[in-house]
């Protein structure tokens, strides 16, 4: 995988700040008892995060902060946005599933793009918590983290929301689908 060169431009980061700003106030329920300012102090300070957010938010993300780590003293981040992010669907789960495929194989896949944003694949706890702040692909579904004995023996997961429940599903770590794409996390 080559380096991706991180360059964000002051005007991409006042734009980025803006959109976050907007979206924080929006969806407090999202992050009771924070505040912005202190949120836009730690993103001003760390261009590579800034840069990392603006990935998140190219890609349909729509990044929001959701909660704050006392004891590492970070704030987090997940995608957001009400489905699976457009930009990072019809993807399969790893490199190794990419390469398995003999036909049709899909442009990317999940864990390369996310290493490549500077974000980690949320967990199956870390959606299931993502739905307790809203209702979030009720169209759509999100891979998420595979544990090794799944993935070894070719499978990888994923979760979506249904009847009012989040369902964990599994597939071929190979496959891929235009309503399935990936949620990141990202802390601050």
């Amino acid at each position: 995988m080559t380096k991706v060169k991180k360059k964000f431009s002051l005007e991409q980061s006042e734009e980025l700040l803006r959109a976050l700003k907007a979206r924080f106030e929006k969806n407090m329920n999202r992050h009771n008892g924070l505040e912005w300012s202190k949120v836009q102090v730690k993103l001003e300070a760390n261009t590579e995060i800034m840069w990392s957010l603006n990935e998140m938010e190219r890609t349909g993300g729509e990044p929001d902060v959701v909660g704050y780590d006392e004891q590492k003293d970070q704030y987090v981040f997940y995608d957001c946005s009400a489905e699976s992010p457009k930009g990072r669907r019809s993807v399969c789960y790893d490199r190794a599933a990419l390469e398995s495929r003999k036909k049709h194989k899909p442009e990317n896949n999940v864990i390369d793009m996310a290493a490549a944003m500077g974000i980690e694949l949320l967990t199956e706890e870390q959606y299931r918590a993502l739905q307790k702040l809203g209702s979030f692909d009720m169209k759509t579904s999100s891979w998420v983290q595979t544990p090794s004995d799944i993935r070894e023996l070719g499978g990888a997961l994923f979760c979506d929301f249904r009847f009012g429940h989040v369902f964990l599903y599994h597939n071929g770590a190979d496959s891929y689908y235009a309503a399935r794409g990936f949620r990141g996390s990202l802390r601050v």
